[in-house]
């Protein structure tokens, strides 16, 4: 093994870990948000209103920090990301007795969230191209674990600490543990960024060249989106469609996250063997049919027989799960080897196509929802799932 596949290892291994962590850091405060929604005061327009403030900094961070890596290098930006994330979460821990303050702290952890998400993932390509091997899925695995690791501590401590209190110490562990981490990630000269070419880093919104970027984006959507819906729709679905009771309704959004999780850990075999554009292909396919097949079937079946239509339901969201699990890896795998393009330009702008639609995405659901119904409303997200699936061909891996 060369020198340069030594370090590479290494950073693999600070790479699985900064993954972990930032899955820790960004779902830190959700589990709290009740808490914290009480304590500002607000009702759910304003605390809606004052989420636009974290849709905006990710945005912006995207796009900002994308130009930054392509111009200094990950690592010098990432220095000060694995700081500027935890201190976010620290700042929300002060900032919950105020509106304004919380969404100045929401602002810059989104921000932050986002560039770190960015920069880690350009690393991630530089260590796949060093080591000649899949590691993406799992590095998003490992985020996904980080997830739900949070939010399991954040509803076992919820009766006994404060918000404030949950989140500072999150945060000052997750700040020591990023720091120490940094030190094992590919120096500036070993991740691939390509310094000063303009031609590969300044492209334009829209032009012919650069239209696979919105056909990346829009399949980035087709994963995001349903994942988003999940989270917010599922357990409504079981209780108001299907007259599941409290603790069983939650199960369909547990059965989900837990084969994503799967997935994401096992993924790089599947990306290995059949390529990003098949795995979005089947990804998209599979999951969408199979969540369609679940909706179908345990929803008319819960008026008659409530655990077998428990049950059917539950697959078709763990279906669902296994088949978005793989499409984010995947789309980040294809992204970064698009030629004259630099990989952390390609990953900043499918990432920000992708965000535009998964905030857009729950009003949608929640409009049809009112207009028809919740069960014919999660037929949006199937269909974006299906697109995912549908666009694959127009990819390249």
């Amino acid at each position: 093994m060369t020198t340069l596949e030594l370090r590479a290892t290494r950073a693999r291994n600070s790479i699985w870990a900064l993954f972990f962590t930032m899955g820790i850091l960004s779902m830190a405060w959700v589990p709290r948000i009740p808490e914290i929604k009480k304590s500002l005061g607000i009702n759910n327009g304003q605390f809606g209103l004052i989420l636009l403030s974290s849709s905006m900094g990710s945005i912006i961070g995207t796009q900002i920090i994308g130009r930054l890596v392509h111009q200094f290098g990950s690592k010098t930006i990432l220095r000060y990301l694995t700081c500027g994330l935890p201190l976010g979460i620290i700042l929300i821990s002060f900032s919950t007795h105020n509106v304004l303050a919380m969404v100045v702290s929401l602002f810059i952890m989104s921000m932050c969230l986002m560039g770190h998400d960015l920069t880690v993932n350009v690393q991630a390509v530089a260590i796949e191209a060093h080591l000649k091997k899949r590691y993406m899925s799992s590095f998003h695995g490992m985020w996904s674990v980080g997830a739900l690791v949070t939010t399991i501590i954040g509803g076992v401590v919820a009766h006994l600490i404060s918000p404030e209190v949950n989140l500072f110490a999150i945060g000052i562990v997750g700040l020591v543990a990023n720091i120490f981490l940094l030190r094992g990630v590919l120096s500036d000269e070993e991740d691939g960024h390509e310094g000063n070419d303009e031609a590969t880093g300044k492209i334009p919104f829209i032009g012919k060249k650069y239209l696979i970027l919105w056909l990346f984006g829009l399949a980035f959507i087709g994963a995001l989106l349903p994942e988003g819906a999940v989270a917010d729709w599922s357990a409504i679905l079981l209780k108001e469609n299907m007259g599941i009771g409290k603790g069983l309704n939650s199960t369909a959004f547990g059965c989900f996250a837990a084969a994503m999780i799967v997935s994401r850990l096992t993924g790089d075999k599947i990306l290995t063997r059949f390529g990003p554009v098949q795995t979005v292909k089947l990804g998209g396919y599979v999951g969408g049919f199979g969540l369609a097949l679940g909706i179908i079937i345990g929803v008319p079946l819960s008026h008659h027989h409530k655990i077998l239509a428990l049950i059917i339901i539950n697959i078709g969201f763990a279906i669902a799960g296994f088949g978005i699990g793989p499409i984010i890896p995947a789309l980040m795998v294809a992204a970064a080897a698009l030629p004259d393009i630099a990989p952390s330009v390609a990953l900043a702008r499918m990432g920000l196509i992708g965000m535009a639609g998964f905030f857009i995405g729950p009003t949608v659901t929640g409009g049809l929802a009112q207009v028809f119904s919740l069960p014919v409303a999660m037929f949006f997200p199937i269909s974006v799932l299906l697109m995912a699936g549908w666009l694959s061909h127009l990819l390249k891996d």
